[in-house]
């Protein structure tokens, strides 16, 4: 057996580190080549690490939450190859044999509402079949009375009545032969309304004698076995009455919860641990302020810097300091952008497509790089290597729209945007988008960009001052788009009007061409039907 260990690789261009966000595999586990890994938070994006070859998962070397260095071993995998011994292991521990599947077998004659056959068990979530089998009842000394079974050591009579009215009102209850009932004392039942008490059956404790069987049962098992045999009828979720009343008083539904019990049931424990996890989330979301009594540095929260973060820190910091910005704004009438957006999405042609007045703009951006080529650039500063800068004009338009995810601020491009038809533009954009919000863009989606895009109209906002993205010379701010008095043939009338804000970096775009520049994009919204030229 060869254990090999796996590298972290530069998964981008020139990245030296990485995060381990998430193991996907543990100890023990058989991958092949190309199973995912872990997920791994680059200075650029999440990415999903593959397997470079197949084998068996011995050891993780580096944690969930950890920054390494790219060509860190992070994982080691055996090849298990033929006449190796296979790995010891410890045996589990000896359990009781289960005779029964977790839910247990009920046939039901659907028609009748009847069990079949007497001898047909009836089986729960006990550990095993034949526990379901009941014996008598022990009765008091001094009484000719018998004990109710919904006596135990975790709940009530009134709960256990309460659970075995909701749930018969819920979900009609089989009943037995009435040869196989014994003499009980009566359950009183909750008051319900007419309609549901002609839908719910009479449920009351059955006793069954075991032949052969003469040792008393306690009313603790007595209650867990029938516990246990009404959670397996009436829900998949597993759980004892009590349990189950307690998460109905806790607001809780049980399928929210994870189970921890022996037999897959949700315990009382869980819905404690569950309940502390719910008070914490809701007092973080509902009491941002810390407590006036707590010193100010106990009220500090600390977030270190890094991964996505830290990469556009660097970035904006060194396109601010490094490009003199310029800024330009327009006002713009996109009234025949709304109406042409409003015919697009119930076109059949674009049936299923998200269409946005941002999918005009990026048509107009397009248009107007084609007719302004230097924004379309690069400034390289040391292009000689003697300190001899030079632009580099781009014929190809990988067209970037700025992104806000969990992670933080992310810029994929479309690649030769110019190419696109309306339509596949349109889908591009949705792709884009669906990718960056799931956290799924990879490093290859955001380099090579040649102009950038910032929708902030979609929060509201009317224009701004963007920075500009490394690697380019402009970027455009797309305003809201609101309703406002406008002047239309000397007539003051309502119109869609938007604020187009550019930014330019001065070293490449003077200020008449990126006034032409912004003309040119303000043109196509407010008459789209230009794109046809």
């Amino acid at each position: 057996m060869t254990v090999k260990k796996f590298n972290l690789p530069d998964v981008g261009e020139g990245l030296t580190e990485a995060e381990v966000v998430a193991w996907k595999v543990k100890p023990g586990d058989t991958v092949a080549i190309n199973d995912v890994l872990c997920e791994i938070e680059t200075a650029k994006s999440l990415v999903e690490l593959p397997s470079p070859f197949a084998g068996t998962v011995t050891e993780l070397l580096v944690e969930e939450g950890i920054t390494v260095e790219v060509g860190t071993a992070i994982i080691a995998v055996s090849d298990n190859q033929p006449g190796d011994a296979a790995p010891v292991t410890q045996a589990p521990a000896a359990t009781p044999a289960v005779d029964a599947p977790l839910y247990g077998k009920l046939p039901v004659d659907i028609d009748s509402g009847e069990n079949g056959p007497a001898g047909g068990p009836l089986v729960g979530s006990g550990p095993k079949a034949d526990a379901v089998k009941r014996r008598a009842r022990k009765r008091p000394a001094g009484t000719g009375e018998p004990t109710t079974v919904a006596e135990n050591a975790e709940g009530t009579v009134q709960d256990h009545q309460a659970v075995l009215a909701a749930q018969a009102a819920q979900v009609p209850m089989p009943q037995r032969p009435t040869s196989a009932r014994a003499a009980v004392a009566p359950v009183m039942q909750s008051p319900v309304t007419p309609a549901a008490s002609t839908q719910a059956p009479d449920v009351t404790a059955r006793d069954v004698t075991a032949p052969g069987v003469s040792a008393p049962q306690t009313a603790a098992s007595r209650g867990a076995a029938i516990s246990g045999t009404i959670s397996g009828l009436v829900n998949k979720v597993l759980a004892k009455p009590p349990v189950r009343k307690f998460a109905r008083d806790l607001g809780i539904d049980l399928a929210d919860v994870v189970a921890t019990g022996q037999r897959g049931e949700v315990t009382r424990e869980d819905l404690v641990s569950y309940q502390a996890q719910r008070d914490a989330e809701l007092d973080q979301a509902e009491s941002f302020w810390g407590a006036s009594k707590k010193p100010q540095d106990q009220r500090i929260e600390r977030v270190p810097v890094k991964g996505v973060r830290k990469a556009t820190a660097k970035a904006m910091v060194e396109s601010a300091f490094t490009a003199p910005h310029v800024s330009i704004f327009v006002d713009v009438d996109a009234s025949r952008t709304m109406e042409f957006v409003k015919r697009l999405k119930v076109s059949r042609d674009f049936e299923g497509i998200k269409v946005s007045p941002l999918l005009i703009l990026a048509k107009a951006v397009i248009w107007a790089a084609a007719r302004n080529p230097s924004v379309n650039a690069t400034w390289v500063a040391n292009a000689d290597g003697n300190g001899g800068a030079e632009i580099q004009v781009k014929h190809f338009m990988n067209l970037g729209i700025a992104a806000a995810t969990p992670r933080g601020l992310m810029v994929p491009n479309i690649k030769d945007a110019q190419d696109l038809s309306l339509k596949e533009l349109a889908l591009a954009l949705n792709d884009l988008a669906t990718k960056a919000r799931a956290g799924k863009t990879q490093p290859a989606e955001m380099q090579g960009g040649s102009l950038t895009i910032t929708n902030i109209g979609a929060l509201g906002i009317d224009t701004g001052t963007p920075i500009i993205n490394p690697g380019e010379v402009a970027i455009i701010a797309f305003g809201t788009i609101k309703q406002k008095p406008w002047v239309l043939d000397g007539e003051v009338i309502p119109r869609w009007i938007t604020t187009l804000g550019g930014s330019f970096d001065h070293r490449v775009v003077d200020g008449d061409l990126s006034a032409r520049f912004m003309a040119d994009v303000a043109a196509i919204l407010e008459e789209p039907a230009l794109l046809l030229d």
